[in-house]
């Protein structure tokens, strides 16, 4: 409506100004004297100037019909596309330059004006191929989607723009939310051109969100294969993928080929925890306790972490307290100056009930990494050597405030998982959750409660007086402290159990 108006407004100005000046040419006194075959010709300024008007438009018909002569000539001559060229030429400039304009108009983000430039080089060009794109692109900087896609499945019909138009449908199903036509879309993207590392990094995403596994291996060694992914990372993710994948078959019982595959993945990265954990449980069940041994001590070597410890009590599950420390031993023989080793055998070394060396086995972590786990520990140790309520309400108290310790943490977002996934279900990255040890926000550790069962029935034996009040205490802690232990199942003997009682 805006432009409409000020080409009206435009139009009257010109017409104004041509009108007032033919009237002061008019009134003007002077003028031009030609003499040309012996006779003079007066010209007034009005006439002057309509004389040199002519003159401008009869050269320019000269040039127009000089070049039509040489037209006609070359058709004559045998070109017979010769007279058809010379009338599309000067239409085929105009929709170039309204394309070029259009293209500066869409890389200096002026959604409108690249649209309308867009559009009259489609309706002077005739040529869908080089328009199209444009056309789409322009409208949807303007913001008119339903536009951009009728553009794009322009593009479908030819088969040098197809791949075009299905990236472009797909980028706008992505931004709609619309992931399972997207997913479709980029399939069939992937298909037209195999090495375009965008689509294979949308279709490889597309595929993890939903739990297309076995898809994403193929999608993965697609990049491995055209060089758009190193080796060693290939090997990660591959084996991401290859545990998801038996965490899957693992749901739909089909235990055999879901071992198998856990195998495949611990093979692929042993490095990866889950990974590990899954193999060594297949092992246990298949009652190869020495192959499982074997596996979660090179995991453990490289990364010590809970769940390898849980996995490593079940091979014998019904073993002593005391057996179990001996065994334990040995898994931790080269990282017995690791934080999580300590506490392992911190734990063990108190549902043995020798809280001295559970004293001991922490070694200074209280001082140098007071987690809320390690506060915990110690407050059981304290409680079994017989020290007040004072001192262990004291280091629960402290625990509910201390930093996490380490955790499930997506490298990308940052977000905290409470096991580990191979997408963030934050900002749904692929591969990228990490063991570490997250900001210190406000919120409580999964590993803290490790301990509460022995602490509590520790409590309840203090005294009949001070029993309900301390239960009730601790288990409050027990709602602010969140679950994560893995080994905490394990360690909490029969024996343990019947002293609290």
């Amino acid at each position: 409506m805006l432009w409409s108006l000020i080409k009206i407004i435009a139009f009257v100005a010109i017409v104004t100004g041509l009108t007032f000046g033919s009237i002061y040419l008019l009134e003007s006194e002077g003028g031009v004297m030609l003499t040309v075959g012996g006779v003079e010709y007066s010209l007034g300024p009005f006439q002057t100037a309509l004389a040199l008007a002519a003159l401008v438009a009869t050269v320019w018909v000269g040039i127009k019909l000089l070049g039509f002569l040489v037209a006609v000539l070359k058709f004559l001559n045998g070109d017979e596309t010769a007279i058809s060229r010379y009338f599309d030429r000067n239409r085929e400039q105009k929709g170039y330059q309204a394309l070029s304009d259009s293209v500066m108009a869409l890389a200096s983000g002026e959604g409108r004006i690249a649209m309308d430039k867009a559009r009259r080089a489609e309706r002077l060009l005739m040529k869908p191929q080089l328009t199209n794109l444009i056309v789409a692109q322009a409208a949807e900087m303007h913001g008119d989607a339903k536009k951009a896609e009728e553009t794009y499945k322009k593009l479908l019909n030819d088969e040098s723009t197809r791949f075009v138009g299905v990236r472009g449908l797909m980028k706008q199903k992505l931004a709609a939310g619309d992931t399972d036509v997207a997913l479709k879309l980029a399939e069939n993207a992937f298909a037209l051109k195999p090495r375009h590392e965008e689509v294979q990094d949308t279709l490889l995403r597309l595929q993890t969100e939903s739990k297309d596994w076995k898809g994403a291996r193929g999608t993965l060694n697609a990049k491995l294969r055209h060089g758009n992914l190193p080796r060693d990372v290939h090997r990660r993710r591959d084996a991401v993928l290859a545990l998801s994948e038996a965490k899957d078959v693992m749901a739909e019982d089909t235990s055999i080929e879901a071992q198998e595959q856990a195998i495949e993945a611990n093979r692929l990265s042993p490095d990866l925890i889950p990974a590990a954990v899954l193999a060594a449980r297949g092992y246990i069940e298949k009652g190869k306790a020495r192959y499982a041994t074997r596996l979660l001590k090179k995991a453990w070597d490289t990364q010590p972490h809970p769940d390898l410890a849980a996995a490593f009590a079940e091979i014998a599950p019904d073993e002593t307290p005391e057996a179990r420390i001996k065994r334990f031993g040995a898994l931790i023989k080269t990282t017995a100056e690791h934080d999580e080793s300590k506490m392992l055998m911190a734990e063990l070394y108190i549902a043995a009930e020798d809280f001295p060396a559970a004293r001991r086995a922490l070694g200074d972590l209280v001082e140098s990494a007071a987690t809320q786990r390690v506060l915990t520990i110690m407050a059981a140790v304290e409680r079994g050597e017989g020290s007040s309520d004072a001192v262990v309400k004291g280091f629960l108290a402290k625990a509910l405030s201390a930093p996490r310790g380490p955790q499930w943490v997506c490298d990308n977002c940052g977000h905290i998982h409470a096991e580990w996934a191979p997408t963030c279900e934050t900002c749904h990255s692929f591969d990228t959750l990490s063991w570490v040890a997250p900001p210190e926000v406000e919120g409580q550790s999964q590993a803290s409660a490790a301990m509460l069962p022995l602490i509590i029935g520790a409590l309840e034996d203090h005294s009949e007086h001070s029993s309900v009040e301390d239960a009730e205490e601790v288990s409050e802690a027990d709602d602010q402290v969140v679950e994560g232990s893995a080994v905490e199942a394990e360690v909490a003997t029969p024996e343990a159990e019947r002293k609290s009682a």
